[in-house]
């Protein structure tokens, strides 16, 4: 993944995503004597609120920078690919937030992995872009690029599945499903489309000379105008895929 986090950039411009990702907790029920693994935790904000309920939680991350973040806040936070996570049943739950539309390259390893970190009945719940998500502001990247001659799919591979297709993925993967759905969730951003990218979109920015990155971020604005801009501001089309799934069998 080319994608680079900036922890402060993350926090002022992308503090609506720990913030739209706390029903999750609600459905992960934590509490004292649950052992968690935040898969993704990235600075830690969610993963702070787990604590809270005097759980004890380990926090993994991609991200160094991320990972730095999370541990000046005294979270227990490692480095770490999901694709190597080395976890043997230590886990009653796993937690995962805005991050698995991520690990676009193996997903089904990602599954397998976070099936291998839990106990016996764990539960494995989380939240991810589902089908359709950011239609419009890929499609304006797409054209854009086009004309730089380069490739999204190629630079910034993201995995947007549908509900069908992830739950046919958790299932394989030993995974028996307490509830799955897929929502729309328009989600305003103060900073733009232009403010979203700056953030959420830097392996395509570091991908492009930086005399053309500006002129690029506008033309994809320009783009999505029509779409994503309304009379209350600028947002985002999110579609969201939310679940909870049981570990049935060792």
């Amino acid at each position: 993944m080319n994608q680079v986090w900036n922890p402060s950039q993350y926090s002022s411009k992308g503090s609506f995503v720990p913030i739209l990702g706390e029903p999750l907790l609600a459905l992960l029920e934590p509490r004292a004597g649950m052992k968690i693994l935040d898969l993704g935790c990235g600075n830690g904000t969610l993963t702070l609120k787990i604590m809270d309920s005097g759980a004890e939680v380990v926090g993994i991350d991609a991200s160094q920078a991320m990972v730095d973040a999370a541990r000046e806040r005294g979270i227990s936070a490692i480095r770490m690919s999901a694709y190597e996570m080395p976890f043997d049943q230590e886990f009653d739950a796993v937690f995962s937030n805005a991050a698995l539309h991520w690990m676009a390259e193996d997903p089904q390893k990602v599954l397998q992995n976070v099936a291998s970190a839990l106990k016996l009945q764990g539960r494995f719940i989380a939240e991810m872009g589902g089908e359709g998500n950011i239609h419009h502001i890929q499609q304006a990247e797409r054209q854009a690029l086009k004309r730089r001659n380069l490739d999204l799919d190629q630079i910034s591979p993201k995995f947007f599945p549908s509900r069908e297709t992830y739950q046919s993925m958790l299932e394989a993967a030993g995974f028996s499903i307490e509830s799955i759905k897929q929502f729309n969730r328009p989600t305003r951003l103060p900073d733009g489309v232009k403010g979203w990218l700056s953030v959420f979109s830097t392996g395509v920015l570091n991908a492009l000379p930086e005399q053309d990155r500006e002129l690029f971020l506008q033309e994809v604005e320009d783009l999505t105008r029509p779409f994503l801009l309304d009379e209350q501001g600028w947002f985002a089309d999110y579609v969201r895929l939310r679940f909870v799934a049981e570990k049935k069998s060792a």
